[in-house]
């Protein structure tokens, strides 16, 4: 249940289209529904702005299939998060409406969120290995309605790459920086654009690199201002600070 949905149902009411006792049914399971290993949170539209985001890692296919059977009977637009192609295939096979982004591995309901006129979210990607991350990012910023510009294989060991780039990076309104290894783009972006800039570090790296740890700590450790760090791999964690910032920090072109 969105706010256009409920405006429309106060409307209905109004009219006489539709009962009180009609619009309490369809508002009974507005805050949430309990299917016993999962409560699903109808209301997160209202505060947020967009709805539950799955995370389908560690759940079964059948649990997903009953997860997005039921937001889908309230939201327009639903994802799903860290989902193997296997699994994908087990949902699609009942739920055919669902798109799967093997490189996002990211299933996706319905269309993106009605845009607005909202500056651009870049997303920057080190290198190639780092683009499942960036890749989820991407696509999540999107389907919350963003306009979305991406910069791939962008690391600092050829930072000529980077430097052609900069006129266009510039003209973004925030930045996700996707880097694995010692995790040094971040820092180098910071210190050359005025944009807030949100850092991901990724599982990508030799063995000191720890499944992501070192270039975490780079991150945090960055002297350059105006760097937000999330957790490791968590893409989508970027696209919706990137989007808050958008919608209510940023500025709209």
């Amino acid at each position: 249940m969105d706010t256009n949905k409920l405006l429309n149902l106060f409307e209905q009411i109004r009219d006489g289209s539709i009962s009180p006792e009609a619009a309490l049914d369809q508002l009974r399971d507005l805050p949430f529904r309990d299917l016993g290993f999962a409560k699903l949170d109808f209301h997160r539209q209202l505060r947020q702005g967009f709805p539950e985001v799955i995370f389908g890692q560690n759940k079964t296919a059948k649990q997903l299939i009953r997860i997005f059977s039921h937001l889908k009977e309230h939201h327009g637009t639903v994802i799903a998060t860290r989902v193997s192609r296997p699994k994908a295939e087990k949902v699609l096979s009942a739920l055919p409406e669902l798109t799967y982004h093997p490189q996002a591995r990211c299933l996706t309901y319905g269309q993106p969120q009605r845009p607005r006129k909202l500056g651009t979210i870049g997303i920057l990607a080190a290198g190639t290995a780092d683009l499942p991350v960036a890749e989820e990012a991407a696509l999540c910023a999107e389907m919350m309605g963003n306009p979305v510009q991406k910069f791939y294989d962008v690391g600092v060991a050829g930072l000529h790459r980077l430097l052609h780039l900069l006129p266009q990076i510039r003209r973004c309104n925030v930045l996700i920086c996707v880097a694995g290894m010692e995790g040094a783009l971040p820092s180098v972006i910071g210190g050359l654009v005025s944009q807030p800039v949100i850092a991901v570090p990724t599982s990508v790296g030799y063995g000191s690199h720890w499944q992501g740890l070192a270039p975490l700590l780079t991150m945090l450790n960055s002297c350059a201002p105006g760097i937000g760090v999330v957790n490791i791999d968590n893409g989508y964690g970027a696209a919706a600070l990137a989007n808050a910032i958008n919608r209510l920090g940023g500025v709209e072109t």
